[in-house]
């Protein structure tokens, strides 16, 4: 099977790395920055085109507060050290999911459109944060602009199908995902690219997100290609 195109990753396992080390959950958001970037250069090294990472979820909210903060505040200490980086790389920089929310500060906010900005014409690899982001509310906000182009006369009731859905996605150019991966051995979707990844492959690597690297990357590409992807057909 070819290699796969767009690969998305729900990086967990940061918790228990940091339990197991006896540090707090923080040190273990902390250290998967290694882990993200070495996996951005495998992934530029294997010729992937577009690569998602579930960075914040909308139920991450329900963390504890000083989490929270923290990995707010991690985002945007990252993005100010790291985005240079990526753009000598060719990595273009897109976040996917509600930046809006009143949550969210101004200066996380202002960080990411710096980072999208500065990247925009990048071509080697399109990089997406998934951030702030939940499937179902996706789907909804994408069904609201269905229903508002219906209301205006834009569309007719008769030619809403699933493509007339996907266009109005938020990042409706984003390929489907060929492979999806969940590290640390947990085997749910967690509400990640629900419709986009309807006939994604997907592998659960057992290491925990900050021990994850290129090799690992490698290691799931590898097992995708062993597959055979039908899409319903024989």
């Amino acid at each position: 099977m070819a290699d796969p195109r767009h690969v998305a990753i729900i990086m967990d396992g940061n918790g228990r790395w940091a339990k197991a080390r006896g540090l707090p959950r923080t040190a273990g958001h902390a250290a998967g920055e290694e882990a993200l970037f070495d996996v951005v250069h495998g992934a530029l090294g294997l010729g992937i085109e577009w690569l998602t990472v579930f960075t914040f979820s909308t139920e991450n909210w329900n963390r504890p507060a000083e989490e929270v903060e923290f990995l707010m505040g991690f985002k945007e200490d990252l993005l100010t050290r790291r985005r240079d980086e990526l753009h000598e790389l060719g990595v273009r920089v897109r976040f996917l999911g509600d930046r809006h929310d009143p949550r969210v500060t101004d200066r996380l906010r202002a960080q990411i459109r710096a980072a999208e900005d500065l990247t925009i014409d990048d071509t080697n690899m399109t990089m997406v944060f998934a951030f702030n982001y939940g499937s179902r509310a996706e789907i909804a906000a994408a069904a609201r602009r269905l229903a508002a182009d219906i209301v205006a006369g834009e569309i007719s009731l008769d030619d809403v199908d699933i493509a007339a859905l996907s266009a109005r996605f938020e990042m409706a150019d984003m390929p489907d995902p060929d492979l999806v991966i969940r590290t640390s051995g947990e085997q749910r979707t967690s509400n990640f690219l629900l419709w986009q990844s309807a006939y994604a492959e997907y592998v659960f690597p057992d290491t925990l997100w900050p021990d994850f690297r290129t090799a690992d990357l490698e290691r799931c590409v590898e097992e995708y290609r062993g597959r055979s992807r039908r899409f319903g057909g024989v």
